[in-house]
């Protein structure tokens, strides 16, 4: 359960670390089954990405270290999935 979903906007420099290098290290983060990212703008110094990360009760602490350690700036978080667990004291509250 947990954190199952997450969107960044985020800001790289042109050369190091690679989409690959990116991709690779936020995979090893606690919870992550599935990393995508996509290149929506470039200029002469930075590359502007979507990463979109999947996966269960991912670590998003972890997730914001991992990417400060990679000189990679976080502008934004556009989207944030969390499921939460169900028990069953909590459906028999919902069927009253």
């Amino acid at each position: 359960m947990g954190l199952k979903k997450l969107v960044l906007d985020v800001l790289k420099p042109i050369r190091e670390p690679t989409l690959v290098t990116l991709a690779k290290n936020l995979s090893k983060v606690n919870g992550v089954r599935e990393v995508s990212i996509v290149v929506s703008e470039m200029d002469v110094e930075t590359v502007t990405l979507v990463v979109t990360i999947n996966g269960d009760d991912i670590d998003y602490e972890e997730v914001e270290s991992t990417l400060r350690e990679l000189g990679v700036a976080l502008h934004s978080v556009d989207e944030v999935v969390f499921e939460s667990e169900v028990t069953e004291e909590s459906e028999e509250a919902g069927e009253g």
